[in-house]
């Protein structure tokens, strides 16, 4: 028997990186798991292979960032699969653009739509079930850009996990009594897609120095299966070795910038922007 036999987990951005490595730990520890995403291709694969190695998944296309949908989309769980257990908000998104000298509103409201408000909705959402029974688990993954924020994450990616830290520690200190358990992971840098987003996309090499998904994912994992009567309200996971990344955060202060405002020297050809 699994640790997590006969529970319902939510788990967003599921079809990549942490999120897909937390879906098959979570079903391998007996959950049923939801698999919400933007692409339903990929939630349908992952879904595949799940159920191949014997676990319980269902793929389910959403926009998290819109009301109607998580309304939608826990309608469609509470119809064909009951109430909400555990909920891992770990849907993340960043900005081309880093520095708030130069980030257009669209892209910095972009950027809080998934990272902040989507984990309002989708807590929200899902409140009423843990409560009702007083137990569940609301489990969001934050970063350390939220602690020590700075151009390499950029302004409204760091504003965002700041915010959503704080907003799970709201729900700590409110509900705890009732039965609910909020979490927040904060991931040092991690080997995942957003980083291609970077001003200079870090090479193989320093990503493979960098936390993995799989770590996060255990990381996850640890605090969804320990005892109810146990709560992790933060857990902090990084890489050993800190690399050096002031070359990184100087391309990152130019990225976006009107051409008559960027420097005129080119950065050095080792730490020039990949595309």
């Amino acid at each position: 028997m699994g640790l997590l036999d006969g529970k319902l987990a939510i788990i967003t951005g599921a079809g990549t990186g942490m999120g897909r490595s937390t879906a098959a730990l979570l079903a391998a520890e007996g959950a049923a798991v939801v698999l919400v995403g933007r692409r339903e291709d990929v939630l349908q694969e992952l879904a595949a292979e799940i159920i191949a190695e014997g676990g319980r998944a269902v793929a389910r296309a959403a926009d998290i960032t819109s009301k109607d949908d998580v309304d939608a989309l826990l309608d469609w769980v509470h119809g064909n699969l009951g109430q909400v257990d555990i909920l891992v908000n770990n849907a993340g998104s960043s900005s081309k653009v880093l520095n708030v000298r130069w980030i257009s509103q669209q892209e910095w409201n972009d950027v809080l739509d998934v990272n902040l408000n989507a984990v309002y909705l989708l807590s929200q959402a899902v409140l009423p079930d843990m409560l009702a029974r007083k137990t569940g688990t609301i489990i969001t993954v934050s970063s350390l850009a939220a602690v020590n924020p700075n151009l390499l994450g950029g302004a409204a990616y760091g504003a965002a996990k700041a915010a959503v830290r704080n907003f799970m520690t709201y729900l700590h200190n409110t509900f705890r009594n009732d039965g609910l358990r909020a979490v927040t992971i904060l991931p040092g840098e991690t080997a995942t897609p957003i980083l291609d987003n970077r001003a200079r996309p870090p090479r193989a090499e320093e990503r493979d120095a960098m936390v993995q998904p799989e770590d996060v994912a255990r990381a996850i994992h640890l605090v969804a299966t320990l005892p109810q009567r146990t709560v992790v309200q933060e857990l902090i996971i990084a890489p050993t070795i800190q690399r050096d990344t002031s070359g990184d955060i100087e391309i990152s202060r130019w990225a976006g910038a009107p051409a008559e405002q960027s420097p005129a020297d080119e950065a050095p050809a080792d730490q020039a922007p990949q595309r």
